[in-house]
C-alpha cells in the first residue's frame, strides 16, 4: 500500500488550482454560513428552527430539489458567460443586458413565427444567443477601437439595452388582452419540455450543465480558448507570441454574450408562458458571483450555480417558516465573495503546499539521473 503511495503522480499546477479554488470556496462558505447562524440566534426568537430550513429545507422533497437546479439554471449560463469573458481579462458587465435581450428575442421568435415542434426552441435559443452575443460585442469593441474601459460601458450598455427592450415590447410585441406588459402566451411549439411535473425542471436545465463541459473543452482544449487564456495572463506576451489580441478579446465577448443570451432564452422559453420582464433580471450580475466562487472553471460553475441556488432556496423556505427574512442571504454570500475574491485567503497554504510539490518532484528527478548498477555487479 505504501508503494502505491509513493508511485501517485504528483499533481500538476492546474490541478492544484483547482484543488485550492475548491477548498476556499468551502472554506468561504462554512465561515459565511457559521456568521449566518449567530445572525440568526440573535434576531430570532425560533432560531434552531429558522436554521434547519435555511440548511435542510432545499432537500426535503423532490420538488424542492428540483427548485434548486431551476434557480441554479440561469446562474449557470450566466456564469459561464462571465467565466470566458473574464480569462480574457475583460471584466465585461454586459451579460445582464445579453441575458434580458435573448430572451426578448426568443419570446418574439416563438410568437410571430410558426415552425415545427423541435425547430421552434432550436432556432428561438440561437437568435437569442446571437443577441446576447452583439450586445457583449459592442464593450469589446469600443475598447478595442477606442480604449473605453469595459466596465464602465458594460453596466451603462446594459440601461441601454433594458429601456430599449421595454419599447420593443410595449410597441411591438405587447399583447392588449394580457392587461400587463406581456408577450402573448409563447406556442407550446416554442417552449422547452418540462422534465420533472409540476416543476419548472426544463430541457433548458440540462442543457446547460452540457454546456459546462463544452465551454471547458474550448477554453482548455482548442486553439482559440488557449489564446484567450493566454491575453487575459499577460496581454503583451500574447501579443509578442504572435496572438491576434483584439480579435481575441472580441471573440471572448462574442461567446460570453452568446451564452448568456442562451441563457435568457432558455429561462423564458422553460420558465414562462409569456415575456414579462420590465426590468434586468438580476441573472447576469449573478453570474459574476458563480464565475467568481468557480475560479473562471467552467467545469466548477455548476457547483457554484448549485450551491447559490440551494442557498436562495433555503432563504426563501426559512422566510415562510420563521420569523427571519430572505435578506440574511446577501450577508452570506457578500462573505464568501469577500473571502473568495481576497488573494491572501488561504494563500499561504497553498504556497507551502506549491513549495512541497516541487520538492518532491525535484527529489524524484534526482533520483532518476543517478546511474543504477548492473546486474551483474550488483549479484557480485
Amino acid at each position: 500500500m505504501k508503494q502505491k503511495h509513493k508511485d501517485r503522480p504528483l499533481p500538476t499546477n492546474r490541478q492544484i488550482e483547482t484543488r485550492f479554488t475548491l477548498i476556499r470556496t468551502l472554506t468561504a462558505a462554512v465561515i459565511a454560513l457559521a456568521g449566518c447562524l449567530v445572525l440568526i440566534l440573535v434576531v430570532s426568537e425560533e432560531p434552531w428552527e429558522a436554521f434547519s430550513a435555511f440548511l435542510f429545507g432545499p432537500l426535503e422533497s423532490a420538488r424542492n430539489i428540483a427548485t434548486v437546479f431551476e434557480t441554479a439554471a440561469p446562474l449557470v449560463y450566466a456564469g459561464l458567460a462571465v467565466s470566458v469573458m473574464f480569462s480574457c481579462n475583460q471584466f465585461n458587465m454586459a451579460g445582464e443586458g445579453a441575458l434580458y435581450i435573448g430572451g426578448l428575442v426568443a419570446s418574439a421568435v416563438a410568437v410571430k413565427l410558426s415552425l415545427p415542434v423541435v425547430v421552434h426552441p432550436i432556432l428561438a435559443l440561437l437568435l437569442g444567443g446571437a443577441a446576447g452575443a452583439v450586445v457583449c460585442f459592442i464593450p469589446g469593441l469600443l475598447k478595442v477601437k477606442l480604449g473605453a474601459t469595459e466596465v464602465v460601458s458594460s453596466l451603462m450598455l446594459n440601461y441601454i439595452v433594458l429601456y430599449l427592450g421595454v419599447y420593443i415590447l410595449n410597441y411591438f410585441l405587447i399583447d392588449p388582452a394580457a392587461g400587463f406588459p406581456a408577450t402573448e402566451r409563447l406556442p407550446e411549439t416554442a417552449q422547452l419540455s418540462t422534465l420533472i411535473p409540476r416543476t419548472h425542471f426544463h430541457v433548458g436545465t440540462i442543457l446547460a450543465f452540457v454546456l459546462c463541459a463544452v465551454v471547458y473543452l474550448y477554453l482548455y482544449r482548442s486553439k482559440q480558448g488557449y489564446a484567450i487564456r493566454m491575453v487575459g495572463q499577460n496581454e503583451k506576451f500574447a501579443k509578442y507570441s504572435g496572438i491576434g489580441v483584439s480579435g481575441t478579446i472580441l471573440s471572448a465577448q462574442l461567446a460570453g454574450g452568446f451564452l448568456a443570451g442562451m441563457g435568457g432564452a432558455s429561462e423564458i422559453l422553460g420558465s414562462y408562458t409569456r415575456f414579462q420582464w420590465v426590468a434586468l433580471p438580476g441573472f447576469g450580475f449573478d453570474g459574476v458571483i458563480v464565475a467568481t466562487l468557480a475560479g473562471n472553471n467552467p467545469l466548477l460553475v455548476p457547483l457554484g450555480a448549485l450551491f447559490l441556488g440551494y442557498l436562495r432556496c433555503g432563504a426563501d423556505i426559512m422566510s415562510r417558516r420563521s420569523d427571519v427574512a430572505t435578506e440574511v442571504l446577501s450577508i452570506v454570500q457578500g462573505t464568501i465573495i469577500l473571502l473568495v475574491a481576497s488573494k491572501l485567503f488561504l494563500q499561504r497554504i497553498k504556497h507551502k503546499y506549491i513549495v512541497s510539490v516541487a520538492e518532491k518532484r525535484e527529489a524524484l528527478q534526482a533520483s532518476a539521473s543517478v546511474p543504477q548498477p548492473e546486474g551483474g555487479e550488483a549479484n557480485a
